[in-house]
Formats: C-alpha cells, structure tokens, sequence
C-alpha cells in the first residue's frame, strides 16, 4: 500500500492543482503565479538534496577518496537528459504559455511537450527511491520515499494549475481544462514504474541513478523555474516562496527519513 502512495501521491498534487481551474475565474494572478513558481523550485531543490544526492554519496562510502564520484557522475548524466530532451522537442517556457505569446507550432501542443519534460524526472526520482526501498537498502526508508512524493507531490500542485489555466483562458471548458491538467501528471507514475523497474535489474548502479535524478530536477529548476519566476516584477515574491519551498521539504525529509 505504501509503495501505491508513493507512485500516486505526486499524481495527487497535480490533480488537485488542476482542480484549481474549477474554482477561478480569469487569468491567474501574476504574483500568485510567480509563488507558485519559486515554492515549487525550493521544494525541487530541497529534495535532490536530501533525498537523492546525499543516499547517493551514502552508498558509495566504500569508495574511500571516490565517494563522491558516482554522484558527480550520475548528476551530470541528469543534467544533460533533459537538455538532449529540449533539443529534440520543441520547448517552451511556463511563463511564455501563460502570457500567450506566439509560438511556431500549435500551443497546446508545446505545451503537452513542456510538461511531459517537466515530469519525466520528477517520476524518474520516484521510482528509482521506491527500488531502494524495495532492494533494501538500508540509507533509504519507506519514510524518505514517501516524502520525496510528498515534496513532489507540492511541486506539482502549482504546476497543475499553471497547465490547466491556460487552457481554460484559450476557451476550453473548465472540466476539459481540468482533464488535461490531470493528464500532464499521469506521466509521472508511470515514468517511475518504467524506472523502477530498470533499477531492480540494475540495483548495483542505483548510486549513479539517484544522482542522475537528482541531476535532471535541478535542471528543471534552472532551466525553467526560476527563470520564470524573475521575470519582470515582484521578484522578491518567488525569492521568499523558494525559501518556504526549500524549509518545508528539508523538514518532512528529515523528520520522516
């Protein structure tokens, strides 16, 4: 049962966060949008950290001098996934979908593909958590798992909304909207089934894996996140949110790992 919540729980966040198109009229409030943005990076941040790199420097302790290697490895491999993934499918930022800017190809569908590369890692991180667990490695409890989905989990509530509205502002209807906000998160569960599943078969590499995920969120913060969040004004609003992002995640992975 613990192993379902954990595939579900980062789907709960973006359900409930697409939810919000059911309950808001017009255009999301641009400094509401830019808190969303920066809470969502500081809780990213927060759970490469503790729950992804630090197992991973962990379990290479044997290693003596090259402890950290696999982590360096692994987080290096991450960061250039996701950016092999933007040059091969047209890519567009958060904040350009919610501003309507033009765009070459059709928005909506840019926008499916940018939030497929949002989520790809995010479930990665899971599954690959979750085969630790299931392996049983000892540096990574069920609790650590459950709070890494948890974290996401509050990740992905802004984002359900940031996907969901726009389409509403587009003249969908709200539960259409809702539907497509929903189905932008399926694609983490089963991301990180697929991983999972790699893993168990791969279980020596898991150091490399947990820093490749790890890896691969930090440049979804960089790249897309915090970027967004300092556009224009009110940049202070994302500063104080990715710190409150940050705290919040840091605590539920020590106080239940």
């Amino acid at each position: 049962m613990k192993i379902l919540l954990g595939f579900l729980i980062p789907l709960i966040g973006t359900t409930l966060g697409a939810a919000l198109v059911l309950l808001l009229k017009g255009q999301l409030n641009k400094k509401i949008k830019k808190a969303m943005l920066g809470f969502a990076a500081g809780v990213m941040v927060a759970a490469s950290i503790w729950s992804l790199i630090n197992p991973a420097i962990e379990m290479s302790e044997s290693l003596g001098v090259w402890t950290a290697l696999p982590a360096a490895v692994g987080f290096l491999i991450g960061v250039g996934f996701p950016l092999l993934l933007d040059t091969l499918v047209p890519h567009l930022h958060s904040s350009g979908i919610m501003e309507g800017r033009p765009a070459k190809f059709n928005r909506t569908v840019k926008m499916m593909f940018a939030v497929t590369l949002h989520n790809i890692p995010e479930g990665m991180a899971v599954g690959i958590v979750l085969a630790g667990v299931i392996s049983g490695q000892e540096i990574i409890s069920m609790n650590a798992a459950l709070a890494l989905s948890i974290g996401i989990a509050l990740q992905n509530f802004p984002e359900g909304a940031i996907i969901s509205l726009p389409f509403y502002q587009e003249g969908h209807s709200k539960k259409k909207s809702f539907f497509l906000g929903f189905l932008s998160g399926v694609v983490e569960p089963i991301a990180a089934v697929l991983t999972m599943l790699l893993v168990s078969i791969v279980e020596p590499i898991l150091p490399y894996v947990l820093a490749f995920a790890a890896g691969a969120m930090m440049y979804v913060v960089v790249e897309e996140l915090i970027p967004d969040s300092q556009t224009e004004t009110h940049s202070n609003i994302p500063t104080v949110a990715f710190a409150l992002g940050f705290v919040l995640m840091m605590v539920l992975d020590v106080t239940l790992g």
